[in-house]
């Protein structure tokens, strides 16, 4: 086989920026995170070329043509599940990998990212339990994730979190003050506070709903823009919301409280052993998908092995903690608060 990568994703293949993927290129790249080749959050229905919004759709077929590709391979999240969809809706052989450190994608256990992006949090929440404990304050550390929970929830059961708060469950400010308090009645005057980028308070729940209906339900245009830019103004506040809930929390519970926010620290550093050898299992599972002929699918992972899943089955799809996940059942066994 003859491999070449298109830099910056779906824009490298636009404007065919191709570096060729041979030994020499790649020696070396194990123990790098990231990607050699650079990505870009570009769909190809949808690219700003030249100040305009532009379908490039045919131009990336043109380009898959004249390199003579039997397969394009497209690693990548939700966004890259439906953009691959679309190209293989253009006539070309698609086979995508599932990668995202938020292990959102439908139909499989797990994706490339996810374990390393989880032992990066779970070693902040270690370190953040030494200044907590010393300072007897309250930690609210915010974990990337997106609109689902997982890497909360599973830095937060690792790293001994406190309480835990995902956006599968509308969270009541009330528990998680009692849970601070009894802590403090037993003489642990600190608490760790995992919360999900996405959760949101039953609260904050309840109003968007509420608008939600306003939009679909309003027969007068002014009225449907009076709720369309209230829900764009919540959603503008968002960046604020995990410092909001830091200050409720030192206020009714009377302990001093700071915020961490991991942020893009989560998404680098050196690739775990777990996702060095999931990522050698689908390249290779993908290698002999080519070799066979079956395209159009994404490979997810399955237990110990690997099973082709059309891409009409996993695009526009998100996989969210189930309240019934053996992670969650586990984390309010050993006391953990979730804020229901």
């Amino acid at each position: 086989m003859r491999v070449i990568g298109f830099r910056d994703g779906f824009r490298g293949l636009a404007h065919d920026r191709i570096l060729s993927l041979e030994r020499d290129t790649l020696s070396g790249i194990l123990t790098i995170g990231g990607t050699i080749l650079g990505t870009s959050r570009d769909k190809p229905h949808r690219m700003l070329i030249d100040g305009e919004i532009k379908d490039m759709t045919d131009v990336i077929v043109r380009n898959y043509e004249a390199h003579k590709l039997d397969a394009l391979v497209c690693l990548g999240g939700g966004g890259t599940q439906k953009n691959a969809l679309r190209l293989k809706q253009a006539g070309l052989n698609i086979i995508t990998l599932p990668k995202t450190i938020d292990n959102d994608i439908a139909l499989t256990d797990t994706s490339i990212g996810f374990d390393t992006a989880m032992g990066i949090a779970t070693e902040a929440i270690d370190r953040l339990h030494s200044t907590a404990h010393s300072h007897h304050r309250i930690v609210v550390v915010e974990i990337m994730g997106h609109k689902a929970g997982w890497l909360a929830l599973g830095s937060g059961i690792a790293g001994g979190a406190d309480a835990i708060l995902i956006p599968e469950i509308n969270y009541r400010i009330e528990p998680i003050v009692e849970a601070i308090r009894q802590r403090v009645r037993r003489g642990r005057n600190f608490s760790i506070v995992a919360v999900a980028e996405g959760a949101i308070s039953s609260e904050e729940a309840s109003e968007r709903d509420v608008l939600a209906d306003q939009l679909e339900h309003a027969e007068v245009k002014n009225e449907r823009k009076k709720a369309r830019d209230k829900l764009a103004q919540m959603d503008a506040q968002r960046s604020n919301h995990t410092l909001h809930l830091a200050q409720q929390l030192e206020t009714l519970t009377g302990l001093e409280s700071r915020l961490t926010i991991l942020g893009h620290l989560q998404r680098g550093g050196t690739p775990s052993a777990t996702d060095r050898l999931l990522a050698t299992r689908l390249g290779s599972a993908c290698a002999d998908s080519i070799v066979a002929g079956k395209f159009g699918n994404m490979l997810a992972v399955r237990g110990d092995g690997m099973q082709p899943v059309p891409l009409e089955e996993v695009a526009d799809r998100k996989k969210l903690v189930p309240l019934t996940h053996p992670w969650l059942e586990s984390a309010k066994r050993v006391g953990t608060c979730v804020g229901d």
